[in-house]
């Protein structure tokens, strides 16, 4: 977006194993190790069961339906996701792990065609297959010319940042972290020899402050700097005041975006001295369709963030969050009642903040930024 605004795409969890890897043009094998399902195809029959037929094998665009779209049509500056899943063909079970996510290699056509510029992967779920399976997803985003951040083979790659260049001495620059509270062991954290996750066990002063020397280090005049951290529990809107205090100490410290991911559904928006932190996006594509027990979240509801900030100042100066349903493990635009919902809910748990509809259906905060946050 051109007059000294950058336009960035986030979302949560983008989760193209298991499941969606069964229908994809690749499936690999679908053994998995949790209580109560074995087969990876059992998650496509639960979601057929819900929404109908799933004609796979699937076109690699597929999950993304008609989002795919829509990002073209706004061309962001910078898109960032959080990749929640070891693209490995390893069956070596991280032993200790309820949940195992894997996409085999030769699926990565689809999350190729979202063309993202980054892939956050400190999560919990990047080393379900170890070590190993962490330096295969490594090599194939590289050979399919994806970039990484949070996760490395040392921990100087591990907390690393991608720069993405969005005009004439301008960048995004994406630093990742994760946190012990998303549930990643403390010891799949990075080390001088060993492969892991850029990783906080504790969201204290300390670790903010770590995270700012390194942004510090890294920042040039004219970057816009987000932070990506993957913290906290799957479900409920209460935002730790942990979390809370974390995000507003890397805001003081010189952060401009906040981009947290975790939970399974949306969780608030807040904007703090003149800065936008996402608390949680929420998933954006996985294999949850027809999995009951948390109905009261409408995590089939999903939410795409468009943010443009100033580029000089980093300031926030539009937030367009498209929602969206999934449906046979595809991304179809949400209906009235739904986005209403979504509106209704994001506008009662955000900090501050009044969520307004817009005239094309899209949420946005009522008024703009003027005046809002502390």
């Amino acid at each position: 977006m051109g007059g000294g605004v950058v336009t960035l795409f986030l979302c949560g969890d983008v989760m193209l194993g298991r499941g969606v890897d069964q229908i994809l043009p690749h499936p690999g094998s679908p053994v998995l190790r949790e209580g109560y399902v074995t087969d990876a195809r059992s998650y496509v029959e639960l979601a057929e069961a819900v929404s109908g037929p799933i004609p796979a094998p699937v076109d690699p665009a597929w999950p993304w339906g008609e989002a795919l779209g829509l990002l073209d049509e706004v061309a962001p500056d910078a898109r960032i996701v959080n990749l929640e899943t070891a693209v490995t063909r390893s069956d070596a079970f991280m032993p200790g792990k309820a949940v195992h996510y894997r996409m085999h290699p030769a699926n990565l056509p689809a999350l190729t065609v979202a063309r993202p510029d980054v892939c956050v992967l400190s999560n919990n779920h990047v080393l379900d297959f170890g070590r190993p399976g962490l330096a295969e997803t490594l090599d194939a985003l590289a050979g399919a010319g994806l970039r990484a951040v949070g996760a490395g083979r040392t921990a100087e790659e591990a907390y690393a940042p991608v720069t993405v260049p969005v005009g004439p001495g301008r960048r995004v620059l994406v630093h990742a972290l994760g946190a012990l509270s998303s549930g990643i062991p403390p010891d799949w954290a990075a080390t001088t020899d060993l492969p892991g996750v850029a990783y906080a066990q504790e969201l204290s002063a300390a670790a903010a402050e770590a995270a700012l020397q390194r942004v510090r280090r890294d920042r040039q005049p004219g970057d816009v700097v987000v932070l990506s951290v993957h913290w906290g529990s799957n479900w409920g809107y209460l935002v730790p005041r942990e979390q809370t205090r974390f995000a507003h100490a890397l805001v003081d410290g010189g952060v401009d975006l906040v981009h947290g991911h975790s939970s399974h559904h949306p969780r608030p928006v807040e904007v703090y001295r003149d800065r936008l932190i996402l608390y949680g996006c929420g998933d954006f594509i996985d294999d949850y369709e027809g999995i009951s027990g948390y109905e009261e979240y409408r995590d089939d509801l999903r939410l795409g963030y468009f943010v443009s900030v100033e580029a000089d100042t980093g300031r926030p100066v539009a937030l367009r969050i498209f929602p969206w349903q999934a449906l046979r493990m595809r991304l179809e635009p949400a209906g009235d009642r739904d986005r209403a919902w979504l509106r209704s809910t994001l506008d009662r748990i955000s900090r501050g903040l009044h969520i307004a509809m817009e005239a094309d259906g899209t949420l946005g905060v009522a008024g703009g930024f003027a005046g809002a946050g502390g």
